[in-house]
């Protein structure tokens, strides 16, 4: 029987890379947001236990504090580097270029990894840096050709967050993750995205307040699937060509979560999910045009 992971499709990066398309998400699996000692042994039971129902791609982010967890699951794995992909995030105090190299370091050296997969922007933050966020990209972009990083990208960036640091540098970023679920398709930012070639991925890709586990469509599709909703949901995901980064740090649900890809979805279960979209009203999330969190 093969392993989960083998059953995983690839999805080819504009820069020529690939990136399986369903990854395991770090968002939330430890207490709080700090790194320290006892948040790091809990993040590395919960991400060895993704890592053994099979999940080879695994996303954290400065800012969520599971980098050093995540890098002490990998080194108890033992599993081939090539088979792992590794994505971080740039927390949003480190934009201006010397803080981003800096803590780029940190966080290979809290991974342990000499060389980064994927290393996204977390945020645009028009608002802050005098509304500098291409310095913020081009330095991004120089630790591709430096060799540190292999696929630089971005996250929560609207179409013309896109058009600005493409036009001022002529770098295409080879990822986008943003908020996408059956309640917010975000359809222009996808059209943005596929205008230039570049890779969407669904951060949340269940909903980040549950709403859709509960919707009486979907639940109907799952229940003549014989799948639960989640999968339904993923595989929405998956079959709109889109990366999905689910969460839960309850093992038997990181095995539901990673086997959906036995089955289908039809034509008309596709469209009528896409029909329960909600456009701006159905975003959960920060507005990528006004966030200024962390």
């Amino acid at each position: 029987m093969p392993t989960a992971h083998a059953s995983i499709p690839q999805i080819r990066l504009k820069d020529g890379r690939s990136i399986p398309q369903l990854g395991y998400g770090t968002l939330a699996v430890q207490p709080d947001r700090e790194t320290n000692e006892h948040n790091a042994q809990v993040t590395a039971q919960i991400v060895s236990q993704a890592l053994e129902a099979g999940y080879r791609h695994i996303d954290t982010a400065q800012a969520y504090g599971t980098e050093l967890g995540v890098g002490r699951a990998l080194a108890a794995a033992g599993i081939q580097r090539d088979e792992l992909y590794i994505t971080s995030k740039l927390a949003n105090a480190n934009h201006a270029p010397e803080h981003l190299r800096r803590s780029f370091e940190t966080t290979l050296d809290r991974l342990g990894l000499e060389q980064l997969d994927l290393f996204l922007i977390h945020w645009p933050l028009p608002t802050l840096y005098g509304g500098d966020y291409v310095s913020t990209w081009r330095t991004l972009t120089e630790l591709v050709a430096e060799g540190r990083l292999r696929s630089a990208g971005v996250s929560n960036f609207e179409p013309a967050h896109l058009e600005r640091i493409i036009e001022a540098t002529g770098v295409v970023p080879a990822v986008n993750q943003f908020e996408i679920h059956p309640y917010f398709s975000n359809a222009a930012t996808r059209d943005a995205c596929g205008r230039y070639g570049i890779a969407v991925e669904a951060h949340s890709p269940l909903g980040h307040n549950g709403k859709p586990l509960t919707d009486h469509t979907i639940t109907q599709i799952a229940a003549s699937q014989e799948k639960t909703v989640a999968q339904v949901i993923l595989r929405w995901h998956i079959q709109h060509g889109i990366i999905a980064i689910p969460k839960s740090s309850r093992p038997e649900r990181m095995v539901e979560n990673i086997n959906v890809f036995d089955f289908e979805l039809t034509a008309a279960q596709m469209a009528e999910i896409d029909a329960l979209d909600q456009g701006p009203e159905g975003r959960v999330g920060p507005n990528p045009e006004t966030y200024e969190g962390v």
